[in-house]
């Protein structure tokens, strides 16, 4: 439990998984548990081979839209979770946004022109390694460049590693070069 009374997982045992190549997942929304997991086989994006395609590079040359870091944790949690099948339940999101305040989970947030949240990410931090959960955009693309943000803000940092968690054709097709 947290000081508010909600169940969580306890960021130790979150940051303790973390660092064995181990995360949390939920059957659905709604589940009240977690099952721990691990990849087979790792998705990572190297950092000095990632690219993104012209179309998104575009997209940033015109400045569609504008990044912010960290100002809307749990909203941009809630936005990956809101598809019609999710392993990001309120469990999760609740341990996350404690992590979050903990200062070892992150969003980067993409907002159009209108100011309206269009796209954005979260993940985990500890030390150089950076373990991203999930995206999710509202305006075309805005995923895309919330990614290409986050990669020039883990490169300016120093981290070493980019764990995508699960390894897919799609990955490795669309982001590994």
């Amino acid at each position: 439990m947290d000081t508010n009374g909600k169940k969580i997982i306890p960021p130790e045992s979150l940051l303790e998984a973390y660092s064995q190549g181990i995360f949390p997942m939920s059957e659905s929304r709604d589940d009240s548990t977690v099952g721990w997991y691990s990849a087979r086989k790792r998705g990572i994006i190297p950092m000095e081979n990632f690219k993104v395609s012209s179309n998104v590079e575009r997209i940033i040359r015109q400045g569609r839209f504008k990044c912010k870091v960290d100002t809307r944790f749990r909203t941009v949690m809630k936005e990956c979770a809101d598809r019609n099948t999710t392993w990001i339940s309120d469990l999760i999101i609740d341990s996350f946004e404690v992590l979050h305040l903990a200062g070892h989970a992150h969003s980067v947030e993409m907002y159009n022109s209108d100011g309206k949240l269009a796209g954005g990410l979260y993940g985990v931090s500890l030390g150089a390694a950076f373990f991203g959960e999930s995206m999710f955009k509202n305006d075309k693309e805005a995923d895309k460049v919330a990614l290409w943000h986050c990669h020039q803000i883990l490169q300016k940092n120093g981290f070493e590693l980019w764990d995508t968690q699960f390894y897919t054709d799609h990955l490795g097709s669309v982001w590994l070069y």
